[in-house]
């Protein structure tokens, strides 16, 4: 694509406000390819020396024809067919009909419930003011985001200011670090009648799945998921590793395609309507660890060592991108938090996923920086030019 110029957002949204009824339709579709340029301008500069490693790369492994993309018509092309009731359907187009990335098929959503999962101390030190549950509601607003998901009390704190004004996602359960020695078991904190009491139009859940726990969560969950359909919520899992035999030799594989692939399945075989997983980042857990049914090809066709193929491997495990995937921002490394979540979304978008869910690198800053963080995310999303691999 021609860069025919870069302009500021400020400049961008005054030429539209006084040129939009003015200009005939071929100019204004030329504002509208300045604007996109101007996009991909920010977007290749974050990427420096690796734009053609991302934006250029061909998915040679599962074809893109066979994935479901998102789009506009999600509801309708998608979910209409499923045997989500109306009172689902209507909560998913809420979430998809809001904020920046309205009815384009993709989401961006602010998680915060790092306060119960590594205490809040920790979580909030770099920025106190998000130790008030409505900065983190307005951080979501003011980021354009598609919900909040955030946990009982910081939702339910503010829910009558706010649950008409973005989608609240509940979430269900957590692992809290108090208990000594830490162990890893996702407890349920409150009730799916509860979420739905305070307006929320979906809830989220954690399953630890590879831990001793997991089967009696993977369990709960499916209940807890069955229930909010019937109230009509749309339902959002976690779908985490935990198991410390899944490092080996020195490598961590709870980031590995072909073990993060198969939690995905799992979670969209209990109806989860969109799973959120960690981006890969190696492959082989199944071999190296020495468990489970494994085929060959599925490190020799089904997927490479490309970033983008590896993530393909995720969507394809969510029913070829049926159920959405979203990637998780990851934790706050400072400097390098723009691009690195940049990066994460072009790889999620053009492997066939739906969008990121970025908490840390965007509270863990001034709120003007965790809105221009997410902001950037979401730009990756708006632009025609970042195609499905």
């Amino acid at each position: 694509m021609q860069h025919v110029g870069v302009i500021d957002q400020q400049t961008f949204d005054y030429l539209l406000s006084a040129l939009n009824f003015q200009l005939p339709t071929p100019n204004f579709q030329l504002l509208l390819i300045i604007k996109n340029n101007n996009i991909m301008s920010k977007i290749t500069d974050l990427l420096g020396d690796k734009a053609a490693y991302y934006l250029d790369h061909t998915c040679k492994t599962i074809d893109k024809s066979l994935i479901h993309v998102p789009s506009s018509d999600t509801i309708d092309r998608i979910w209409i067919d499923s045997d989500r009731n109306i009172q689902t359907l209507r909560s998913l187009q809420t979430i998809l009909g809001h904020g920046r990335l309205a009815n384009t098929g993709y989401v961006s959503i602010l998680p915060v419930d790092q306060d119960i999962e590594h205490t809040a101390g920790a979580s909030f030190a770099p920025n106190p003011i998000y130790f008030d549950p409505e900065n983190i509601v307005k951080l979501a607003i003011e980021g354009g985001c598609n919900a909040v998901a955030s946990t009982f009390g910081i939702l339910g704190s503010v829910a009558r200011k706010y649950a008409h004004k973005i989608p609240f996602v509940v979430k269900l359960n957590h692992n809290e670090l108090l208990s000594y020695p830490n162990s890893y078991d996702q407890v349920m904190f409150g009730t799916v009648k509860e979420a739905w009491e305070m307006g929320a139009v979906a809830v989220g859940a954690t399953i630890y799945f590879g831990s001793e726990q997991s089967r009696r969560q993977l369990v709960e969950i499916a209940e807890a998921f069955d229930y909010a359909h019937e109230l009509g919520m749309a339902t959002i899992l976690w779908c985490y590793l935990r198991n410390n035999d899944f490092k080996k030799d020195g490598v961590d594989y709870h980031a590995a395609a072909d073990l993060t692939g198969q939690a995905d399945r799992l979670g969209v075989t209990i109806k989860a309507d969109i799973v959120k997983q960690k981006l890969p980042t190696n492959n082989g857990g199944f071999k190296a660890i020495g468990f489970g049914k494994t085929d060959e090809r599925m490190y020799t066709q089904l997927t490479s060592e490309h970033p983008i193929d590896l993530c393909r491997y995720q969507v394809a495990n969510g029913y070829m991108g049926r159920v959405g995937l979203i990637n998780s921002g990851g934790e706050s490394h400072g400097a390098s938090d723009l691009r690195d979540a940049v990066v994460t979304a072009v790889v999620n978008k053009r492997a066939g996923g739906m969008g990121l869910i970025s908490g840390r690198k965007a509270f863990q800053k001034p709120m003007n920086k965790g809105v221009e963080l997410l902001n950037a995310i979401q730009d990756v999303y708006l632009d025609p030019a970042v195609t499905i691999a």
